[in-house]
């Protein structure tokens, strides 16, 4: 065979290291492991499952247009956390908050930021506030369920939740299912260094009035990379309806 034909023919792979089987053989030992592209992978199978597939990965830095100077602090600081994610991953600030403004472009951000880890075999679980919560809630009574419900959120090596407390802040209170299921997964990603990616309309003041606990230990894991946009200047959508 020629040289020529021998490339043409050659099989290229997402990932070279397991030839894209997601698991790493050891013919010594007649075992496998899995590979580190694992974990992104099962996550992305997750989005595309949930039908969100096509949007979620179209959420990228490069087609995001900051439109206001807050709005272009936070698409700096998402962009610089993705740049320092190596280094700050390993210390009790390894995490980021996006909140504030309705319309800004926060769950866009985030979901940049997912985008980029997963490029990097870095799994990262895609909780959807509202949505998530109430299935949650729906097996807190059985309790093998419900901490296997849980633990897909607790073990996850990088947790988006997207819109934090969705639908709390005009009530002004979380009832108490919702406090007891995310302070278990914020209470256990912190002692554990596990970081977080949140969105949320909360700003800083109103998360800690929400429940201080959760909020308090957000905040310490997020520290050094948090951007709060306040203004309705700052919702790109009326400015399109504009």
């Amino acid at each position: 065979m020629s040289a020529s034909s021998s490339t043409k023919d050659e099989k290229h792979y997402e990932c070279e290291l397991c030839k894209d089987t997601e698991w790493i053989f050891d013919m010594e030992t007649n075992s496998a492991r899995p590979c580190k592209c694992r974990e992104a992978k099962l996550y992305r199978r997750i989005i595309e499952n949930c039908g969100i597939s096509k949007a979620f990965l179209e959420k990228t830095f490069d087609n995001f247009k900051p439109i206001t100077k807050d709005v272009n602090i936070a698409f700096n600081t998402a962009k610089d956390y993705v740049l320092k994610f190596e280094t700050v991953k390993g210390t009790k600030n390894n995490s980021i908050a996006l909140l504030g403004q309705v319309g800004s472009g926060k769950t866009h951000l985030s979901i940049a930021i997912a985008n980029e880890f997963m490029k990097r075999n870095i799994g990262v679980r895609y909780m959807q506030y509202r949505e998530d919560i109430t299935r949650i809630k729906q097996v807190i009574t059985d309790e093998e369920d419900y901490n296997k419900e849980l633990n897909k959120y607790k073990n996850a090596t990088v947790l988006l939740i997207d819109d934090l407390y969705k639908g709390a802040i005009s009530n002004k209170s979380l009832n108490d299912s919702d406090k007891r299921i995310m302070f278990e997964i914020v209470n256990y990603r912190y002692f554990k260094g596990s970081p977080i990616i949140v969105s949320s309309e909360c700003r800083l003041s109103q998360m800690l009035e929400l429940d201080e606990g959760i909020g308090s230990r957000i905040l310490e894991m997020c520290k050094g990379h948090i951007a709060e946009i306040i203004g309705r200047e700052n919702n790109y959508r009326l400015r399109k309806e504009k």
